[in-house]
Order: structure tokens, then sequence, then C-alpha cells
């Protein structure tokens, strides 16, 4: 196994070159599904990386329940520098569990109380929840049924076909199912911090997809960037806190001036020789290594600790 155990942990430092390349060159739909894939797999491999190490960790601490076999030598020659990795593993899982449980738990719970708001208006067939405040904000509360919520102070500052591509881009978000793809980015950056670029750019390129989806709509390119770039300008913070990172309107400025331009080509897979290619490669192939790290340090530790476990 040797220090290819410590390969799941620092290869998520090719995640900002990869997000990079990704939002830029890709398709928005490719590359949301593309980066929110290699975060969910690499935070699992990272995640796998640390929870080795710990048995390793747990075996050197006084008094610990494990068989006094996983305590052997060769056990701990299986992580190289044992006395410092196994013990410093301890506190960072435990500080990755706690982190990523928070999140998790906020989510639930704005989801809850978001909820519990839109339980106390009238029912009725029309997805879009129009609350009669001054304050003009605009979002997309999934659920069963998913909720478009927009208040009165929005809808007074745009014109009929922009209050059009304004609920166009946040039905798209409900239909792809944004909130499941930055949800995992989240979680993906909780547990490795070297993934924060991936979560960046997956709320970036979501709500891109979201802008062509309304451009497809609505048939006009200009009245979306019209729309969006009127709507960031009169946001107003909405009055309670929404899902992780799906209020954030992203850049907008990069947003408006990709709508001004030609519709971006949709490919599951670009050639080779192209920044995108690039990109789309280099996610695959460092998302593989790292499986494969993980896989390989897992199956190597499980049949030491099974043979220096006494029967």
């Amino acid at each position: 196994m040797g220090v290819f155990v410590f390969l799941p942990l620092v290869l998520p430092l090719t995640a900002w070159p990869i997000a990079r390349l990704a939002e830029q060159h890709l398709h928005p739909r490719v590359a949301t599904r593309l980066l929110t894939g290699v975060a969910g797999v690499l935070a699992v491999c990272s995640t796998l990386c640390l929870a080795l190490l710990v048995v390793v960790g747990t075996a050197q601490l006084p008094g610990n329940p494990l068989p006094d076999g996983w305590s052997d030598p060769e056990v701990r020659a299986a992580v190289p520098y044992d006395e410092l990795a196994g013990k410093a593993s301890i506190p960072a899982l435990l500080a990755l569990i706690i982190a990523c449980t928070r999140t998790g738990w906020r989510h639930h719970r704005v989801r809850r109380r978001a909820e519990r708001v839109l339980a106390e208006l009238p029912p009725g067939p029309d997805p879009v929840v129009v609350l009669p405040d001054d304050a003009p904000y605009a979002y997309a509360l999934p659920g069963r049924p998913g909720r478009i919520v927009v208040s009165s102070g929005m809808l007074a500052e745009l014109t009929p076909a922009e209050r059009r591509a304004l609920l166009a881009h946040e039905g798209a978000h409900l239909a792809a199912r944004h909130h499941r793809f930055l949800l995992v980015v989240w979680l993906a950056a909780r547990a490795n911090p070297f993934l924060r670029p991936l979560r960046t750019a997956v709320a970036y390129t979501a709500e891109r997809w979201a802008d062509e989806s309304a451009a497809e709509a609505v048939g006009s390119r200009r009245t979306v960037a019209r729309a969006v770039g009127k709507a960031a300008l009169v946001t107003r913070e909405a009055p309670f806190a929404t899902i992780a990172g799906f209020a954030t309107a992203g850049p907008v400025p990069r947003r408006v001036a990709a709508l001004l331009r030609p519709a971006p080509a949709v490919r599951l897979w670009p050639p080779v020789f192209t920044l995108a290619g690039l990109a789309a490669w280099a996610a695959a192939v460092g998302t593989t290594a790292s499986a494969l790290s993980s896989a390989n340090s897992a199956f190597t530790l499980f049949f030491i600790l099974k043979a220096a476990t006494p029967m």
C-alpha cells in the first residue's frame, strides 16, 4: 500500500484547473454533472483514506478496544509515517463527520422551515407562489411539489417578457433538481477542503444550465440576459435562509456575457484535443486514480488486519 494510501487526499488538488476548464469550455449541463460526479467520488475516496488511517492510529492508542494484533509492526508498516498520520487522522475524521452532519442537518432544517411557511399559503395547481413583499427576491424551493417563490417586489421590477424568463430560470432549477448537485458538492467540500473549487464551479454551472434552459423556453437569449442582470441588481436577501447555494446568483457579469454569445454546443463527451476534452479527461483520470488507490488500500489493509486478528 505504501505512500499510495495518501493519494486520495492530495488528488483533489487537481480540482481547481479541472473546474476552471470545465466551467469555461463545457456545456453547463455536462459540466454540472461531470464536476458533481468528480467531487462525490473524490470525497468518498479521501474519506475512506482517512478511515483507513484511523484504523492504524486507533491501534496505537493505549487502552484501545481493538485486538492486540492490529498494533503489530506489519500493520503499522502498511501506512508510512504511521506515528504521525495515524493519530492525526482521528481528529480529522471526527471534524469531517461533524462538518458533513451539520451541512446535511442545515439543508434538512431549511427545507422544513420553508415548507411550513408555504403551507400557510392557499394551495393551488400553479407552482409559482407570489409573496406580497416589497423586497425583491426569487428562488426555487425543491420539494413535493417544488415551488417557485417570487416576491411582488421582484415582479414589479421586470417587464412581462423578463418575468417569463425569470420563472423559466427558476423552473429549470426545479426540473433538473439542481439542489441535489449543490448538496453533493457542499458535502464534498466539507469532506475535503481541496474540493471547494468544485463547489464554486458547480454553483456557477448550475445557474448557467438554468440560464440556457430559460433561453430555450422563452426563445430569446437577450431577454434572459436582461432578466438575469436586472434581478441581480435589485435582489435582496430572502426572508429566510435558502437551500445550500440555491439563492446565489453566481458571477452575474459572466452569465450575462455568456447569454449574449451563441448557445454552447451540447456534447456528451468533448473531443480529446480541445480544452474541454482536456478538462473531461483530467477529471476522469484523476477520479479513476483516486478510486483505484482507495480500493487498493482498503483491500490491502483488510487482509493485513484479518491476518493480524486472532480467531
